[in-house]
């Protein structure tokens, strides 16, 4: 969504300092210490050694796919010494990990200060979509360096150092944040109808572990120790076949608690007694674990546990996605993952799947008996079972016999005109679904007569005994639960959560057509209020993909520096890029060059929004001036 509207900007890929913001998109790295055992290289022995364990996570953007090759992750120690954490090349789909956090390997490595980190990634084979204009799925063929060059293996690094140095410890854990930043490192513009994007590699890292997201932990069971209320895992990262019996990515020890929640061969339990049925399965069964990482001790704790036959890709195939459409016992998944039996994997392709009465329904995170009539339109699904027709375009999943499991699923959009004195239902103008837009599903049949189909104009949500005071219609919210059974709206979901992002940093996009030499209302050396006469296709404000029309607001938006009045500000014209970092001076440049005849097609803010005032706090600013 963001790229399309940048596109409509006329931002170009030759506006090499653009490329550090104009897509939304971040991936970290949490290395973490956890009682792990693992392989790992390094040119010189060393007698004392430290476990480290290192996840992937991603943060929401614009890729509806970025599937590259991890090729190499290595750990430089202040003596020079290089230790590689990687033992074998990992094919990663980083847009899939927005909520998540994935464990990729855990090493035993020298102790010592580490002073750097570097990554290698390949884009020789990169399986990289975006959206086009419309919202449909456009896949990157052109994927250039800053050079202009097909982008082949690229390196990243970053400097750890005083306070942000990795210090490995036998026994005391450690843990380090890469953040490969998927913002600062992509731009992708429209050329033709095409997308073309330049890549320029961009990390940081931080030692502390804030707001971390659950964790998840797949691959073979290794032991079992009911006593100690803990389970070993050799871990499997991503879409590695889990047949592999071998330890090259390491072990992993997870803590069982009373709350856990165990799947296990279709079969549900808790606790002790989800503990005692995974003993019972052979070593080397198919393990997915999502916990969170705790402290005092530092520990990995399991809430949920999926093992044996429910396992997506265990011994069934598998397929993850949303529903977009459903017609009888026919399901469509759109923008989806398939996971064969034999580790191959198929990313964000459309499966028709065919559900039966013998098709066993669970929900994620319950207990409770569900059946197929639970699945409907916008319901996020994993589904276990025999893939029938292999064909792209055509993949057909046959799970009669098989297994759904209803997952957590988050709709994104502003509160619709409500009366929040009446408990149920909330009204929402819905605009994405697990970040794919409303105008992808077909919400046929989802109602108990074709009037009452879920309108995502008015989608309604019931929510319960949650607490919404200080809502008003308008305010940009994100809600997470499932989507009500199939044919039985309204309510049309049941939310679990409903979350304001009104304080969520936001970008503000606006074009005018054809380009304007009045852009703003008012200026001066604090303020800038705009001008949306004559505006073209992007007058919005988005925050966490939520878009508000600016035409809707009660006051003309107006950007303000911060307190300093200092940022990052750029006037780009005839490919040209000028940066300034006084907002005085940035004003008055764009000034000058209005009075020469210059006129104004598209800006760009990022910053900090307040919807009363209409307002933005902002330390970067980008105008095209043509």
């Amino acid at each position: 969504m963001l790229t399309q509207l940048c596109h409509s900007l006329g931002l170009t890929p030759n506006a090499a300092v653009l490329r550090r913001w104009l897509l939304i998109a971040a991936l970290g790295i949490v290395a973490v210490a956890l009682g792990a055992c693992g392989g790992g290289s390094t040119d010189t022995a060393d007698n004392e050694t430290g476990d480290v364990v290192i996840a992937l996570t991603d943060a929401p953007g614009d890729f509806l796919s970025y599937t590259v090759d991890v090729v190499s992750l290595k750990l430089t120690r202040a003596d020079g010494t290089v230790v590689e954490t990687l033992p074998l090349t990992t094919r990663v789909d980083f847009a899939e990990y927005t909520e998540l956090t994935e464990f990729l390997t855990a090493a035993t490595i020298p102790s010592g200060i580490y002073v750097k980190s570097t990554m290698q990634l390949d884009y020789s084979a990169a399986d990289i979509w975006v959206e086009d204009e419309s919202g449909e799925p456009v896949q990157v063929e052109q994927i250039l360096d800053t050079n202009g060059a097909p982008v082949g293996v690229l390196e990243v690094s970053v400097r750890l150092e005083d306070r942000n140095s990795l210090r490995i410890t036998p026994g005391i854990p450690a843990h380090l944040t890469l953040d490969f930043d998927l913002k600062a490192s992509n731009t992708v513009v429209f050329e033709a109808g095409q997308p073309v994007q330049t890549v320029e590699p961009f990390l940081l890292a931080d030692v502390l572990l804030e707001s971390p997201k659950p964790h998840r932990l797949r691959g073979a069971l290794k032991s079992v120790d009911v006593v100690a209320q803990n389970f070993a895992v050799i871990l499997r990262p991503f879409y590695r076949p889990l047949s592999d019996t071998g330890e090259r990515f390491g072990s992993l020890t997870v803590t069982s608690t009373t709350d856990t929640v165990y799947d296990i061969d279709g079969a549900s339990y808790t606790g002790a007694g989800g503990l005692l049925a995974l003993d019972t399965l052979p070593t080397f069964a198919a393990t997915v674990v999502v916990g969170e990482i705790k402290r005092e001790p530092l520990r990995f704790e399991a809430t949920e546990v999926y093992a044996g036959s429910s396992v997506p890709g265990g011994n069934l195939d598998a397929v993850r996605g949303n529903v977009v459409a459903r017609a009888d016992n026919v399901v469509t998944l759109k923008g989806a993952t398939l996971i064969r039996d034999d580790g191959s994997v198929v990313f964000r392709d459309a499966v028709t799947v065919r559900v039966g009465e013998t098709t066993m329904v669970k929900r994620q995170l319950s207990l409770e008996e569900f059946d197929i009539d639970d699945i409907s339109v916008g319901q996020r699904l994993w589904v276990l079972g025999t893939l029938t027709n292999r064909q792209p375009g055509e993949l057909e999943l046959d799970a009669s016999e098989g297994y759904a499991r209803m997952l957590l699923t988050t709709l994104r959009g502003t509160l619709a005109d409500n009366d929040l004195d009446v408990a149920n239902p909330l009204l929402m103008a819905l605009q994405l679904i697990d970040g794919r837009p409303v105008t992808t599903f077909d919400f046929t049949g989802t109602g108990t007569e074709p009037v009452f189909d879920a309108d995502p104009s008015t989608y309604e949500i019931d929510t319960g005994s949650l607490n919404l005071a200080g809502l008003a219609p308008g305010t940009p919210i994100a809600v997470r639960g499932f989507v009500r059974p199939f044919g039985q709206a309204p309510a049309d979901f049941e939310a679990h959560s409903v979350v304001e992002v009104s304080a969520a940093p936001a970008t503000a996009l606006v074009n005018w057509v054809p380009p304007t030499e009045t852009p703003f209302a008012t200026s001066s050396a604090s303020v800038l209020t705009l001008n949306l006469d004559r505006t073209g296709g992007a007058h919005y404000l988005i925050q966490r993909g939520i878009r508000t029309d600016l035409l809707e607001a009660p006051l003309p938006l107006s950007l303000m520096p911060q307190a300093s009045g200092e940022g990052l500000y750029w006037v780009a014209e005839d490919g040209i890029i000028q940066l300034h970092t006084s907002f005085g001076d940035f004003v008055a440049a764009i000034e000058a060059r209005v009075a020469d005849g210059g006129t104004v097609s598209g800006l760009r803010a990022d910053g900090a929004y307040d919807a009363d005032s209409v307002t933005m706090t902002t330390a970067r600013i980008a105008v095209r001036i043509d």
